[in-house]
């Protein structure tokens, strides 16, 4: 299928999703729904779930792609994660990994809910931890018949040994011991403390690992800032975090397909070559050239490379 060439519309992509509500459990979750263009709701299509990255929202980069894969002739629908952004759930900011796949599978039953949505053809990509949050829902969702992570994160791991580029052989141990005290002084009446996802702009150091001041950019300046992306986490959320691994059976997905993409320059690229190198066939690695980690978010050279991609991989195996 010959699709159009993305276009970068930053300030409006978001806008020109249907406000859509679906239920995760007992809590509300947020979403856009994006329609192709002529949509025939007689007609049946395939369709994607995108998943927005750790502290992020629907409004960024997710509703980028699910906008871009609609004008492919896809059924997209982005959302924000449960606890954060406009979607419900207590205690607000947690970020969950366990939580969080079942926020897909969640968005999987409301897909498969449409009259118009083809249920044996649903497909999930996701961004930064939202695409090891989608590696690892297709794990334990059948109904995902296909996967992409773009510029993939495990939080598992970054949680266990530290960001890129400041592994930490101790970071394990303190975390768990931070993550005791806090819950500690929570059962004696004091209030939650957060952790930030990222430091502010004038807390950026140069010794900083690079998807940190690049992420740092996107998301805590008028780049990409948005008034539902706080930038905070619960520091309970650490002892969710440090068990858990995006990738534990990705092993077992075959033979549905797993794509990998990543930017030569990411240095998070290990995490995409860990997820490539533990999956079987059908699998790619797809790298973009001259591309960092942050660059797959929404510079234009690189998010159009992207998009073609994740098109021609969801044609072939879900179409």
């Amino acid at each position: 299928m010959t699709t159009q060439p993305i276009q970068f519309r930053y300030d409006t992509h978001y806008q020109e999703g249907k406000k859509i509500s679906f239920k995760k459990l007992d809590i509300d979750m947020a979403g856009l729904l994006f329609l192709p263009d002529n949509f025939d709701a007689k007609k049946k299509y395939p369709a994607i779930v995108v998943t927005h990255p750790g502290g992020g929202v629907k409004e960024q980069c997710s509703s980028l792609y699910a906008w871009n894969m609609a004008r492919a002739g896809y059924i997209a629908v982005c959302f924000d994660a449960s606890y954060q952004g406009e979607s419900g759930g207590f205690p607000r900011y947690q970020e969950d990994p366990a939580s969080r796949v079942e926020d897909i599978r969640s968005a999987v039953d409301y897909l498969v809910s449409l009259p118009y949505v083809n249920e044996n053809a649903i497909g999930a990509t996701g961004v930064c931890a939202g695409g090891g949050y989608s590696l690892s829902a297709i794990q334990s969702e059948y109904r995902i018949k296909a996967v992409a992570g773009i510029s993939a994160w495990n939080v598992g791991q970054s949680a266990r040994k530290g960001f890129p580029g400041l592994y930490d052989s101790a970071w394990f141990q303190k975390n768990l011991e931070t993550c005791a005290q806090q819950r500690t002084r929570e059962a004696r009446g004091e209030p939650p403390a957060y952790l930030k996802y990222l430091p502010e702009p004038d807390e950026i150091r140069p010794d900083m690992a690079v998807i940190t001041q690049e992420a740092s950019e996107y998301y805590r300046t008028s780049r990409c800032g948005y008034p539902t992306s706080v930038n905070k986490f619960l520091v309970t959320s650490l002892d969710k975090m440090l068990t858990w691994d995006a990738f534990a059976y990705i092993g077992k997905v075959s033979p549905r397909p797993v794509l990998l993409i990543v930017g030569s320059k990411a240095d998070t690229r290990y995490f995409s070559e860990k997820a490539y190198q533990l999956a079987n066939e059908p699998k790619e690695l797809f790298v973009i050239e001259g591309a960092s980690h942050v660059d797959l978010y929404d510079v234009p050279q690189y998010t159009s490379q992207v998009v073609a991609k994740l098109v021609s991989f969801f044609d072939q195996y879900l179409k």
